[in-house]
């Protein structure tokens, strides 16, 4: 299936807010469980997954959602994420990323990774708009969430958690993913000091280098 029939997939309104919640997870969701998400029955939103899936918009398979296996553990269940796979439409037709990657690659021949930071600091602040610097993490991810990072908030250990619940913002999803595969110390740096210049100095939370399979290279925590 072409882009833009992926993409005319989500114009059913509960189509949408099904894939909406599946992608906001972050792991393997049942149909069950979308169902009463999305405020419908299971039969439909069994339906609407499926079709997704078969978009290619998500991926689909099977576990016991008991989370116990042997006789008595129940029948695997069909479960949904978020597919990896791009999609994005054009017209006229457009190639950008072949752009940034070119762009990326002559950078990382020059030796260019300071001055391409720099041009990402100061990016991000233009973005900020004379803002003060992000006071919270709830903030930090409102911030986020408008540049499609896709922030939730991650509650460290007790034990390795000094300020209470809610100690950092991870993100989901790299806005620069397909480049950043390819180059990924110079992309992943260019991030953080975009994100740097997002959220300010001197606010009272701060970004760091953090990469996790899966998310974003760069966490937000309290400074």
């Amino acid at each position: 299936m072409d882009d833009i029939e992926a993409i005319a997939a989500l114009q059913d309104p509960v189509r949408r807010r099904l894939y909406e919640y599946v992608a906001a997870q972050g792991r393997e969701v049942g149909r069950n469980e979308a169902a009463e998400a999305a405020g419908v029955g299971r039969t439909l939103a069994a339906h609407h997954l499926d079709k997704l899936a078969e978009a290619g918009l998500l991926d689909s398979g099977s576990r016991r959602l008991t989370g116990r296996s042997g006789p008595g553990a129940g029948r695997p269940a069909k479960v949904y994420t978020r597919a990896a796979a791009e999609r994005a439409v054009s017209l006229p037709a457009r190639d950008y990323r072949t752009a940034a990657e070119l762009l990326a690659e002559a950078a990382e021949d020059a030796g260019a990774d300071a001055a391409l930071h720099r041009a990402a600091r100061r990016r991000g602040e233009a973005l900020r708009g004379g803002a003060a610097p992000c006071g919270s993490l709830e903030e930090a991810a409102e911030l986020l969430a408008a540049r499609g990072y896709e922030p939730h908030m991650e509650q460290a250990p007790a034990d390795q958690d000094p300020v209470g619940p809610g100690a950092a913002v991870r993100m989901r999803n790299c806005p620069f993913h397909s480049v950043a595969e390819r180059f990924p110390p110079l992309v992943c740096g260019m991030n953080l000091a975009l994100l740097e210049g997002l959220i300010g100095r001197g606010g009272g939370v701060r970004a760091r280098m953090d990469a996790r399979p899966g998310e974003c290279c760069v966490v937000v925590e309290p400074d």
